[in-house]
């Protein structure tokens, strides 16, 4: 028996150059040394052969892999008869490289060798993290065109400059013929060689393997050498290398240069070697000179490598804000002239800080797969350099440097939030972005980049990104397009408090603090008075900061916080104490809030909203309740307001939409931003009718409202864009107690009180108008009279009919309806045929009837229908 691999943990012995992996399977067995793994039941040894033995299903595909390690130049050879007819439905892929164990893994990479098919080719492969394989050397077709014994023996090489050559021997000899050259230097490293098989039930056991072999045959080559501190340089080879390296081996060639005292390998990447300086670097430029590099298998180079080294100042670990995201390109289609591949823009703002970015991350919030910068990765003073996926940063290489990132997080084209943090895990730098940062409904739709406009004022958001305007799309790699002074020079708002839990107060403000100064207790203060013990600003982002509290607090205490100075993140603090209120919360009751206001039926491009309104003395935690549309059938077509914690104060309202951006731009100037809640996901509301249902945290519904567009006004032309608004907070949620929005208010006040709200007028008379003058001109101002009624006791139905001065019909407001012993009726001023009735006198005749007495009683009230001039 020969039977040989150097596993990756032994190989630190300099052996001379010879087989990584020899297996000819002559001891009839496959588990150990090596030790194969996979569908290992699938197969077999036989005639010291290895057989596939897997079962007879018609598009099974089997695997077995063992560890090899591979990287620079070097030779792979194997023998293979596939005793059947190939198609594309059975072949044989031998990988010689492979990122992963699971050859079939999504997202796996490596290089392979294709038996059969449909062409019936030898054929090299290479397959990328998503696509289909790609060809590297595309051998000729029929060469194996036997139905029942397709005999060879293959043989690929791979230089120290990424020119493959694949060649095989048809009749399973080393009298080798070429299928072809090609250069292709897109996977470094490989850690897995392995087949995998995939045949039809008749071929289960038809193919035979043997006389697996990979060989290195090239010594190692410096790739880098990078400054990590003032007596530390990191050596970068391009493929492992021995564990035990000399400090001999490596030497300075600068005036003056320190001696090497110590060189160790990387404890986790073998391709890596940390050398030790007897003092500092000196400034200027340097050489190091790399003599006897030796990799794992006693392949060792004959003459030395020089590389160049630039002492620019030490390089340092970037901090908060030392480097930027300056550009993003999240909707890459349809292309305008950059490559159609998402990707970011990082740039080092300091005129004299190298920086040095190996373990930077780059993620989104809840991510456990970050895009990691590797060793040797920096970014010189004032440089910019684009970020991308891996498989994508060839299409980059014009545009500069270039950091290809295996992790790349997939951006979302509407919205985002991106964070880099150092390899400590120390925030670097945050942005949450919208497709309303373009500020331009063309350039949303795909192909341009959003551009930071001043990179001194970091820490803004919409007001200092806007689309690009170079021609291209995009800038990456250089200055942006819409660079100018965009200063930041207004203070920090405080927005709210919450009261996390009985000792917790958290503070939101309306953008980014500077976090060392808002981690100061003594800034803040609470009344009725409570010691605050710690400030905490809250990560990523830092526009929260979290009190801790010396005594809990009482539940539904109103309370106030005050801030006595907040400081943004460029130092613009504020000049005066802002307090705000807040208080524990309490359970929720049905009634408590109630449906405020309804938009179902937006203008083109916007989106729906739903406002609703805390009536009760309360404050009240929204956290897991649902929003809803009741469908016909009962049915619930619903979503949750918010996973994480939001207070209602008693009286305030509250703004529910998946886009509040574009709700504020359709009503720019009757909306509160301060009042809106962003939906994550939103119930889908019918433009003819519906149903909205508020319901708690255990699904009792809290409030109902039966909406539909007969209920606008019927003066309205257009009702698209138009809400529904309560028209008195402690009136039921009916139709009769909703109005179209008015015109003067842009026909929705999103987060501030309703254009058509209306108090209750109280007194003591059972009918009553208000106003008794009015005018139906949808401008907010007296748009509707009502008839409010206060009855003696419960029972009663009522008729009311409007008549004009002569007497004549002009609307039968009410029929029959049953009365609670409070409430109103309201008239919009228009006629049964939905006409707005003409300026004048009018008479409503109200008649009660108490069915199971009989009684009957009738009422006269006069309004005046006017008009504006």
């Amino acid at each position: 028996m020969k039977k040989l691999l150097l596993p990756f943990a032994l190989a630190a012995c300099a052996l001379p150059a010879q087989a990584q992996l020899l297996d000819n399977f002559s001891d009839g067995d496959f588990s150990q040394t090596p030790a194969w793994t996979g569908d290992a039941a699938s197969f077999q040894v036989i005639s010291q052969q290895l057989q596939s033995s897997g079962a007879a299903v018609t598009g099974t595909t089997l695997q077995l892999v063992t560890p090899v390690q591979t990287a620079g130049a070097v030779s792979w050879e194997f023998w293979a008869n596939l005793r059947l007819a190939t198609s594309s439905g059975n072949y044989a892929d031998v990988w010689l490289m492979s990122e992963q164990a699971d050859l079939k893994a999504t997202g796996n990479r490596g290089y392979f060798v294709r038996l059969g098919g449909t062409p019936d080719e030898v054929a090299l492969f290479r397959k990328d993290a998503t696509g289909s394989p790609v060809y590297v050397v595309n051998g000729a077709d029929a060469a194996l065109n036997s139905s029942t014994n397709n005999l060879v023996r293959v043989r690929v090489t791979r230089s120290a400059q990424d020119v493959w050559t694949l060649e095989r021997d048809l009749t399973g000899g080393s009298t080798y013929v070429s299928e072809g050259t090609a250069t292709d230097a897109t996977l470094r490293r490989g850690a897995y060689f392995g087949v995998q098989l995939t045949y039809s039930a008749a071929n289960n056991r038809a193919f035979y393997f043997d006389e697996f072999r990979v060989t290195d045959t090239a010594a190692p080559q410096p790739l880098t050498a990078t400054i990590a501190a003032a007596r530390q340089l990191n050596v970068t080879f391009n493929e492992p290398v021995a564990a035990t390296q000399l400090a001999s081996n490596y030497r300075l060639g600068a005036p003056s240069a320190p001696a090497i005292l110590n060189a160790q390998r990387d404890a986790t990447d073998p391709t890596l070697v940390h050398l030790t300086l007897a003092a500092d670097l000196p400034t200027g430029a340097s050489t190091l000179e790399i003599r006897n590099s030796t990799d794992l298998y006693g392949n060792t180079a004959a003459s030395p490598f020089t590389l160049s080294l630039q002492n620019n100042g030490v390089l340092a670990q970037p901090t908060l804000n030392q480097v930027l995201i300056t550009e993003i390109l999240a909707d890459e289609t349809p292309a305008v002239g950059l490559p159609a591949s998402e990707y970011v823009e990082i740039h080092n703002p300091s005129a004299t800080a190298t920086l040095d970015l190996a373990g930077m991350r780059l993620l989104k919030p809840g991510s456990s797969n970050p895009a990691v910068f590797p060793v040797g990765a920096v970014l010189l003073p004032g440089e910019y350099a684009v970020v991308c996926g891996s498989t994508r940063a060839a299409q980059f290489s014009a545009f500069g440097k270039v950091f290809g990132l295996s992790n790349f997080p997939s951006l979302t084209n509407a919205a985002d939030q991106l964070l880099l943090r150092g390899r400590n895990g120390q925030m670097v730098f945050e942005v949450s972005y919208s497709d309303t940062w373009y500020k331009d409904s063309r350039k949303k739709e795909g192909g341009w980049s959003l551009e930071m406009v001043d990179t001194a004022n970091p820490c803004a958001g919409l007001d200092n990104w806007t689309a690009s305007t170079d021609a291209s799309g995009g800038t990456p790699g250089r200055a942006n397009s819409v660079r100018t002074s965009n200063a930041d020079r207004t203070a920090p708002k405080l927005l709210r408090a919450l009261a996390v839990n009985a000792t917790t107060v958290r503070l939101f403000f309306g953008e980014k603090l500077d976090s060392v100064a808002a981690a100061n207790p003594a800034l803040y203060t609470l009344m009725p008075a409570v010691a605050i013990t710690r400030a905490a600003p809250v990560g990523p982002d830092f526009r929260a900061v979290d009190l801790t509290l010396s005594a809990a607090l009482q539940a539904n205490q109103p309370l106030t916080a005050t801030v006595q100075r907040a400081t943004d993140c460029v130092g613009n603090a504020t000049g005066q104490a802002a307090s705000v209120t807040f208080g524990l919360p309490v359970p929720v009751a049905a009634g408590d809030v109630v449906i405020n206001e309804i938009l179902f039926n937006p203008r083109t491009n916007a989106v729906d909203f739903v406002e609703l309104l805390n009536r009760s003395t309360k404050y009240l935690d929204v956290q897991g309740w649902h929003l809803g549309n009741e469908k016909p059938d009962g049915t619930l077509d619903q979503e949750v307001v918010s996973n994480s914690a939001y207070v209602l104060a008693p009286g305030q309202l509250l703004l529910l939409t998946t886009r509040p951006d574009v709700v504020q731009s359709q009503y720019p100037t009757s909306t509160n931003p301060e009042a809106f809640l962003l939906m994550t996901s939103f119930p889908t509301y019918p433009d003819d009718a519906g149903n909205v249902v508020v319901a708690d945290a255990q699904g009792r519904v809290l409030d109902r409202y039966a909406y539909a567009e007969e209920q606008h006004l019927k003066l309205l032309d257009d009702v698209n864009g138009v809400s529904l608004e309560r028209l008195r907070a402690d009136a039921p949620s009916v139709a009769s107690n909703f109005h179209s929005a008015a015109s003067a208010a842009g026909y929705a006040t999103p987060g501030r009180p309703n254009s058509q709200l209306q108090q209750d007028p109280g007194g003591g008379q059972q009918f009553r108008l208000t106003p008794e003058i009015f005018t139906p001109d949808e401008d907010g101002q007296q748009d509707y009279t009502t008839l409010n009624y206060t009855l003696d006791s419960p029972g009663y139905a009522a008729s009311v009919t409007v008549y004009d001065a002569q007497g004549r019909l002009a609307r039968r407001l009410v029929r029959n309806e049953t009365l609670a012993t409070s409430g109103f009726f309201q008239w919009d001023g228009l006629t049964d045929r939905g006409q707005k009735a003409a300026v004048g006198y009018y008479i409503l005749l109200i008649e009660l009837f108490k069915p199971n007495s009989g009684e009957k009683r009738e009422y006269k009230k006069t309004v005046v229908l006017g008009a504006r001039f």
